[in-house]
């Protein structure tokens, strides 16, 4: 398979640009894989030097975005060394001859009168064995992936999982092919964000060398964490001892597991990071190293990932995913008609009704368990006497779940869902504004916190944005006093 230098380069820029490379970007590119100076290609193409320097910063910064890490003049050859590409290049100043994809072994060979570049040896014949750690991870007795892919089961959302974190790209011999160092499954208490991941690693775990869950409930220091990570590492394979008692140095080591090691690291719980009586992500004091931690994990070259698990989305998540960091998320809604199975489970009556159960609990499996345990015990199993009465109704387990979440909000935000539980429609920005005695900074802080809880649902109306609350939630706040 051949392909050139120039349009390999140019689909990189045009991805990441929407512009495709210009001719001194050409230039640019072909005399850095020949060993030119930036004063000869000045020369060259009849300009300063510093307008080469310049247009090659940009250059470098784009295909430092596209390829997930850093490339600069020094070190271009060795990032497409590293991509397995065998690169000839012609004794012609500003011609590139082929790009030849190298499936077995990695091999880069300059022709420019200069010796080649020995190969790098080939990789072991056997790759370090399987080496699974789920700790604290909680038994899955029941999993929603109708094969018939029935309206919100979750087989869609595994399929998107494993496209985003398989390596069957690497096993095709991709161009490019998709590296995400950190997948983000969010949503609301008791939606199956753990369930969905527990499933994921049961079928993606042979990908990778070492598998590893933890919850962070109980906000572990990095430090502690860095430091179990740190253990199970060495004590799976021959390596060196680690290093304890400086951070800095466990973090080093880390992303040399990192690197040499394709890893899967589940975080789950995340938002027990978080404080209580702030905006939606922001760390308990003493624990903000993990954001930086996090935003290193996007920045360093390898070829491990994490899986983070969160009720409330992550700030730097939300802001590296919108800046084209290797970052997805996934954000879980209900499980609709699939949620029959829980009501099955329960033995439940009234077949014809359990839709409108299902709707009314939002496909939430928690509050459809919670609901279906009342209905079973209080009801003789009847859906339809149950939904004889005031809908919703709230058990005292499922109040005491969404009082743990409302203990988390902030005054403003209070305020809020307040005004949207007693709206019987969407409601705008603007109208929020009007209705509430919170400054426009704080109603715009506040919005985004709750969307960002997921507590809070936008809606799309023409070109305004209105936002409303799931009917439990509001059924709670009305109820709560």
């Amino acid at each position: 398979m051949d392909i050139d230098v120039l349009k390999f380069t140019d689909s990189l820029f045009f991805s990441e640009t929407g512009q495709h490379i210009n001719r001194l970007q050409k230039v640019i590119l072909t005399g850095t894989l020949h060993g030119h100076k930036y004063s000869e290609i000045a020369k060259a193409e009849n300009c300063t030097e510093g307008h080469v320097r310049n247009v090659a910063s940009q250059l470098w910064q784009v295909l430092s975005n596209a390829l997930e890490q850093e490339v600069n003049k020094s070190n271009l050859s060795d990032i497409l060394h590293r991509y397995n590409f065998s690169i000839i290049i012609s004794s012609e100043f500003v011609n590139i001859n082929q790009m030849t994809l190298c499936n077995n072994i990695q091999k880069l060979e300059v022709i420019n009168n200069c010796s080649p570049v020995p190969p790098s040896p080939p990789a072991p014949a056997n790759p370090p064995p399987l080496y699974i750690d789920l700790g604290d991870a909680p038994e899955i007795f029941t999993f929603y992936d109708s094969p018939r892919g029935d309206f919100g089961s979750r087989t869609t959302e595994l399929a998107t999982l494993e496209q985003w974190i398989s390596n069957d790209g690497f096993n095709r011999g991709d161009i490019l092919p998709s590296r995400t160092k950190i997948a983000a499954i969010l949503g609301m208490s008791g939606i199956g964000k753990t369930a969905l991941a527990i499933r994921l690693i049961d079928r993606i775990k042979t990908q990778f060398n070492y598998v590893i869950y933890r919850s962070l409930r109980f906000s572990p220091p990095l430090e502690t964490m860095l430091t179990n990570l740190l253990q199970i590492f060495s004590e799976s394979a021959e390596n060196s001892p680690p290093v304890w008692g400086k951070q800095g140095i466990a973090n080093s080591q880390i992303f040399n597991y990192l690197r040499q090691h394709r890893c899967l690291i589940v975080f789950d719980d995340l938002e027990a990071l978080f404080s209580d009586g702030k905006l939606a992500g922001q760390y308990k004091p003493g624990h903000e190293d993990y954001q930086r931690s996090l935003q290193q994990v996007t920045e360093v070259n390898h070829h491990s990932c994490f899986i983070l698990i969160s009720s409330e989305q992550p700030r730097e998540i939300a802001e590296l995913e919108k800046s084209n960091y290797p970052i997805h998320s996934l954000v879980l809604g209900g499980i609709g008609i699939a949620a029959k199975d829980i009501l099955t489970g329960h033995q439940l009556s009234d077949e014809s009704m359990w839709e409108t159960l299902i709707n009314l609990y939002q496909g939430n499996p928690l509050w459809l368990n919670i609901t279906a345990t009342l209905i079973a015990e209080l009801f003789g199993g009847s859906v339809a006497d149950f939904l004889q009465y005031d809908m919703p109704m709230l058990d005292e387990s499922l109040r005491w779940r969404l009082e743990q979440q409302f203990q988390r909000l902030t005054e403003p935000e209070i305020a809020v869902i307040t005004q949207l539980a007693y709206s019987t429609e969407a409601v705008a920005l603007s109208q929020l504004l009007n209705e509430l005695t919170l400054s426009p900074t704080e109603l715009i802080n506040a919005v985004r916190s709750l969307v960002r809880r997921f507590i809070v649902e936008t809606e799309e109306r023409g070109k305004i944005t209105c936002f409303t609350l799931n009917p439990v939630v509001a059924q709670y706040v009305k109820t709560r006093q």
